[in-house]
């Protein structure tokens, strides 16, 4: 057991090197930073290494939940790194409000035009991002936009894993190393449901209601006038509880919603992309 302990942790360490040898190379990088756990990693390793050579982006819309951006701008002080807030208009193209499974795509597409304004107006060599070799398995039509645009993700290169990321945040002491997976607003909408600022607003509120009450991992998957709750199968419980239960379904009237419902499989990443797998 200590034996395969130690090689992980010879691995680990071998990736870390080679993460900080791929960021030196770069000399003058931006990184898109939500203040995920990926991101900050990325960020904050590029901060180690180039200093000022490197600036964080935070993409900002009605699509991005105000806590999150929050959070962002809050560790970007704390740890000391460049970091700007960049507005986008992406919620206003008609491609992403047809919300169909190009979203992200349509998304990106935004992100990296604006991105590369900056870079090459302020003398930065490469934008990256914070995708992992985790993500590679999943549905994710922004990498499109990213190989377009020439994004490099470092992480990948140095084949780091979201669990190896999370143990190497832990270590570095960035309290991020365990937040909790987040993900767009626009994505709780239903594909080929149209994305609106009022229904973002609405799932918004709903999520950071849902937050105050203890909830850690959730979603609030809007169906017009029905809301779909996604917590943790181990949270389940909590929500049977009928003074919480009530609070619960009497705020989200308060919001417009006529039906709300608890999901019991439970919170899973991407769900809406469940749909795509029956077709």
């Amino acid at each position: 057991m200590g034996t395969l302990v130690n090689k992980e942790k010879s691995t680990t360490e071998r990736k870390i090197k080679q993460l900080q040898s791929i960021l030196k190379g770069m000399r003058y990088v931006i990184v898109a930073y939500s203040g995920g756990v990926d991101s900050a990693f990325l960020a904050k390793v590029a901060f180690d290494v180039l200093g000022d050579g490197m600036l964080a982006i935070t993409a900002n819309s009605p699509s991005l939940p105000t806590k999150e951006l929050t959070d962002a701008v809050e560790l970007a002080k704390q740890l000391g790194f460049k970091h700007r807030v960049l507005n986008t208009d992406e919620v206003e193209d008609p491609r992403y409000k047809k919300n169909d499974p190009l979203r992200c795509y349509f998304c990106r597409e935004v992100w990296y035009k604006d991105f590369t304004g900056i870079a090459q107006d302020e003398g930065y060599l490469w934008i990256t991002n914070g995708t992992n070799t985790d993500d590679l398995q999943d549905f994710r039509p922004g990498a499109k936009a990213a190989k377009e645009f020439q994004i490099r993700s470092p992480l990948v290169e140095a084949s780091l894993s979201k669990n190896e990321i999370k143990n190497l945040s832990k270590t570095l002491g960035l309290p991020t190393w365990d937040k909790p997976a987040q993900a767009c607003l626009s994505s709780r909408i239903p594909y080929g449901s149209e994305i609106t600022i009022e229904a973002l607003k609405r799932i918004a509120k709903a999520e950071e209601y849902l937050a105050s009450k203890g909830f850690k991992q959730l979603r609030v998957r809007h169906h017009g006038e029905l809301a779909r709750i996604e917590i943790e199968e181990e949270s389940l419980g909590m929500l049977v509880d009928r003074k919480i239960r009530s609070d619960v379904i009497n705020h989200f009237k308060t919001l417009g919603y006529v039906y709300v419902t608890l999901d019991l499989t439970g919170f899973r990443s991407g769900s809406m992309n469940e749909i795509l797998k029956k077709k």
